[in-house]
């Protein structure tokens, strides 16, 4: 029998197939090595054992020194200490991290200083709110100051009025 010989001819076009296909199967690789999840957990740690040691009945001196320093305070009807702990999560890292999962553990004082109640709140209980920033969000719309001169509406038409002399 006889040798057998095969000749592959590869074109232009079948090159710059295999070349993209090549480069997509890189980048493809490449950016799967950059999906690192990140896990933030900020805040007070809830610990069990130091919970149980401040009963309803305790002083608040007994909970500082249980606890620790509240995150928050409030003063509304009585006192009540916040201890605040969020988890958030970043899938990369140029993204903004993602709030996951809240707890607050919230210590209600009576009119003596004597814990009254003890209540742990999760983020399904409530709105989430900014405790970094200490901004609350409220209805409206916030205009620019090109928006306003063109609404004509108060504001930032009187300012340019008032600074070009105008009455």
């Amino acid at each position: 029998m006889g040798d057998v010989c095969v000749d592959i001819r590869i074109f232009k076009s079948d090159r710059k197939l295999l070349s993209a296909t090549a480069l997509a199967v890189a980048v493809t690789l490449g950016l799967s090595a950059c999906q690192t999840s990140e896990v933030f957990h900020n805040g007070y740690v809830v610990d069990q054992a130091a919970l149980d040691l401040v009963p309803v009945g305790s002083s608040r001196e007994q909970v500082l020194l249980s606890l620790g320093t509240p995150s928050t305070t409030a003063t509304f009807d009585g006192e009540v200490f916040y201890y605040i702990s969020q988890k958030r999560t970043r899938t990369v890292a140029f993204m903004k991290q993602r709030l996951v999962d809240q707890q607050i553990l919230a210590i209600y004082f009576d009119k003596d200083g004597v814990v009254a109640q003890r209540a742990n709140y999760t983020l399904q209980d409530g709105k989430v709110f900014d405790s970094i920033s200490r901004t609350t969000p409220t209805g409206g719309r916030d205009l620019t100051f090109l928006q306003q001169l063109l609404a004509g509406g108060g504001g930032a038409a009187n300012s340019v009025r008032n600074i070009l002399g105008g009455q």
